[in-house]
């Protein structure tokens, strides 16, 4: 007997309805700090101890002297055609921001938008069961939620989580000297891009699913690690624009070194044939000016840089005697190709915080 729902999944695309996917249509980093330039300045009251001042990944709230609560919010539109893959890597992407705090989630509410003459309910349903996996995985409920009717399918979380306020991690506390981890490989941009173009195949796409799907939950385990500073998730800016903010909030400057960064190898095929997202150019158009680029150096390096990545990896900021452990850390929870990548720098005298790329 055909499974009907099975049939119905198959026969629909959800990226044919978004003008762009997962973490990739997200507002360009330049005219985001300049929307939020103009927007009001909200109460701060002593309790909130992580708020809108830094472009952190999420809000940290003091609830104790032993507990302190982790808010954030993400959604986006979809990555990928098959809508339980796409609920999935949503919700883990949603979820990466408390771990990147160095908290433990709790809970999580949905955020629901589809098109309901366009998609029928076995679709959307799939699209909930996804998100609702990676929960369960997560060990937390989806408590409730909210759902409209768009013109575009978007899918999301908003999480809410725990961590002690002398472990929270913010992206503004890098010190000079430290050495820069980062968890995952870069390339899931490109292979988004190679799928929209219909030239992915299965290999390549179980190896975006792969690296899209897993949680970043090690990063509780980072910010018990005595030297570990600063912490942030590698997500739509891409590595570069996310260190950049490591650097603004921190007042430093930092050195990245190219061939030390750890790749999916089919999205480096890809790249140096020219695949990239629209995504990655406006990331370069917005933050370009701040990177010390090599002359020397590929378009295809500077194209995984400014990759936007969708549910990318945990980037660590720590003092170098805390290194062996933040690797430990990351290969415990099978994080196999987390590396160093670059260090915290002092900024030159009169010019602000740079990326330099050697």
């Amino acid at each position: 007997m055909t499974d009907t729902s099975s049939v119905i999944e198959k026969s629909i695309q959800l990226t044919q309805f978004a003008h762009g996917g997962g973490c990739g249509c997200k507002i360009a980093p330049g005219l985001l700090r300049e929307i939020l330039a103009r927007a009001p300045q909200g109460l701060v009251p002593p309790e909130l101890l992580v708020g809108t001042e830094t472009s952190d990944d999420a809000a940290v709230y003091r609830l104790n002297d032993q507990q302190a609560l982790v808010a954030t919010t993400d959604f986006f539109t979809p990555i990928v055609d098959d809508p339980y893959d796409f609920g999935r890597i949503a919700a883990t992407n949603a979820l990466s921001d408390i771990y990147a705090m160095g908290g433990t989630p709790i809970l999580a509410l949905a955020i629901v938008g589809m098109p309901i003459a366009k998609l029928p309910p076995e679709v959307i349903g799939r699209v909930l069961e996804g998100g609702a996996a990676v929960c369960r995985e997560a060990g937390i409920p989806i408590a409730g939620g909210h759902s409209i009717d768009v013109l575009e399918p978007i899918y999301g979380l908003v999480g809410l989580g725990l961590v002690h306020p002398q472990r929270v991690r913010r992206n503004a506390d890098a010190q000079a000297g430290d050495v820069l981890v980062l968890g995952k490989p870069l390339g899931v941009g490109v292979l988004s891009a190679a799928l929209k173009k219909g030239q992915l195949d299965a290999a390549g796409y179980a190896e975006m699913l792969r690296h899209t799907t897993q949680l970043n939950r090690v990063g509780a385990a980072l910010a018990q690690i005595d030297g570990v500073h600063a912490m942030t998730d590698v997500t739509g800016f891409g590595l570069a624009g996310h260190l950049l903010e490591i650097c603004r909030g921190s007042g430093l400057s930092a050195q990245v070194d190219l061939a030390s960064l750890p790749l999916i190898a089919s999205a480096v095929r890809w790249a140096r044939e020219g695949v990239a997202t629209g995504a990655s150019n406006r990331n370069w158009t917005a933050y370009g000016e701040e990177v010390d680029w090599p002359i020397a150096a590929p378009d295809w390096q500077r194209t995984l840089l400014t990759d936007p990545q969708t549910s990318g990896g945990l980037l660590v900021s720590c003092a170098p005697e805390a290194v062996d452990a933040v690797l430990q850390a990351f290969r415990g929870d099978g994080f196999d190709q987390a590396t160093i990548v670059g260090r915290m720098q002092a900024s030159a005298a009169g010019q602000g915080h740079r990326l330099r790329c050697a």
